[in-house]
């Protein structure tokens, strides 16, 4: 009778030759499925989180969150088999024009239309609903509607995050260029600020902008190339049915290598919520972002449009009011006036400080969107804001936007400089008078 150290041998001899059959196999499948998916997507990363637990369930999307519990429940070779699968399965499916047809029952159902074209609702075969974006045929637009067509494709394909909007497939052919995203079913942010469909508390409002926070950070930080959206405001902001924040249209958004100091961009966003550099031939950096990002939190707290202009003269831009109330002391009177109830004061006074920051007029004085997160989440202490509008000379020396060039005009469609509403006097007369 063998001895126990000569079987425990020739179980270990047994088992190293095992692997050293089967490891071969796995390299060629891996290498295979690498060569198919996009390059920057940083493979490893995912593959790491998953198998060492660090996604945790509440930042996970639900396709990450079933991905995970298969492969707690498989052992060996079988759990690499599903998360290849699985990773194939996520990838941007490429879908004729006669299924997008059957998708949505021949566009019967319009959600919403713009400059780009019209939304469409729709049902996958699995019964997953689905916002079909059907990109609009122009002679004189369709180079700027393949870029917008390829800066999604290659921006948000390549990312997985819980808030930011999921891309399902696309279609591009002759007759039909689409995006298929996951369907949201309570619409965009701006219909909760400004509309009077929704009303939610405060405090929710507070959770959807750190989870936007949250999407906007993941972009900037943790992707494998920074992605920088380029227009952030509350209509690229839509909500589920939980009301969780996903950052959506990514039509003006530009890769970028993490170690870029600036990148090339000329014009684009939407005024009254892009950064000054964007439309005067400064360097444009991740920071304009940061600004847009600032904009929108002053809507938040407001629960309204930054700018309105009454009749005659008379005009009213929110982000000042706040910083005038704020250098003076009365910021909890403006609060208070905005409907913001005593409980949410302290959350309240820390996003409009949060904000002023976002939106000084130096891209360098701007935090970045990982120390925005951590001072709304609670973890870091906020300094005193200096003042962001200092570079303009008078209170009445404000900018002539309608409230519909800032809030209903399509991003990629507007690149007058004259939109270039925080530039200081002398720069706005002088765009007046070249335009």
């Amino acid at each position: 009778m063998p001895s126990s150290s000569e079987v425990f041998g020739a179980i270990t001899v047994q088992s190293n030759f095992g692997i050293l059959i089967v490891m071969p196999v796995l390299i060629v499948l891996m290498r295979r499925i690498m060569k198919r998916m996009p390059q920057n997507l940083d493979i490893g990363a995912e593959i790491n989180a998953i198998m060492r637990g660090r996604l945790s369930q509440r930042e996970m999307g639900p396709q990450e969150a079933r991905r995970t519990e298969s492969a707690g429940r498989v052992d060996g070779s079988g759990t690499v088999e599903i998360l290849i699968q699985d990773m194939l399965k996520e990838k941007p499916v490429r879908f004729s024009p006669q299924q997008l047809v059957a998708f949505t029952q021949n566009f019967s159902t319009k959600l919403g239309s713009g400059g780009f074209g019209h939304v469409y609702r729709g049902v996958l075969p699995d019964g997953v609903q689905i916002a079909v974006k059907v990109l609009k045929h122009n002679s004189g637009q369709d180079k700027r509607m393949e870029e917008q067509f390829m800066a999604e494709v290659s921006t948000i394909g390549r990312t997985y995050h819980r808030n930011l909007v999921r891309l399902y497939g696309f279609c591009f052919d002759s007759q039909l260029k689409a995006l298929v995203y996951e369907y949201m079913e309570n619409g965009s942010l701006d219909t909760v600020l400004f509309g009077r469909e929704h009303r939610i508390e405060w405090e929710k409002l507070y959770e959807i902008a750190v989870g936007a926070a949250k999407g906007l950070k993941y972009l900037h930080d943790d992707c494998h190339k920074r992605i920088i959206h380029h227009d952030i405001k509350p209509g690229n902001v839509l909500l589920d049915s939980n009301f969780c924040p996903k950052l959506a249209d990514f039509g003006l958004a530009k890769l970028s290598n993490m170690d870029s100091t600036h990148e090339n961009f000329s014009g684009g966003g939407t005024p009254g919520y892009a950064a000054p550099e964007v439309w005067m031939p400064f360097q444009v950096t991740y920071k304009c972002d940061v600004y847009s990002f600032g904009m929108m939190l002053f809507e938040i707290v407001g629960r309204r449009r930054n700018f309105y202009n009454f009749s005659g003269e008379e005009q009213d831009w929110f982000p000042r009011r706040v910083w005038d109330k704020f250098d003076e002391g009365e910021l909890e009177g403006l609060l208070l006036e905005r409907g913001i109830k005593e409980k949410a004061m302290v959350k309240a006074k820390k996003m409009c400080m949060v904000a002023l920051w976002c939106v000084q007029y130096l891209p360098q004085d701007r935090p970045s969107m990982d120390q925005v997160l951590k001072i709304l989440e609670g973890g870091d202490q906020i300094t005193t804001p200096k003042n962001p509008f200092q570079h303009l000379a008078l209170s009445s020396d404000m900018p002539p936007i309608s409230i519909e060039s800032s809030t209903n005009s399509r991003s990629d469609e507007t690149t007058d400089n004259s939109s270039a509403w925080l530039m200081n006097k002398y720069e706005r007369e002088e765009a007046s008078s070249s335009g």
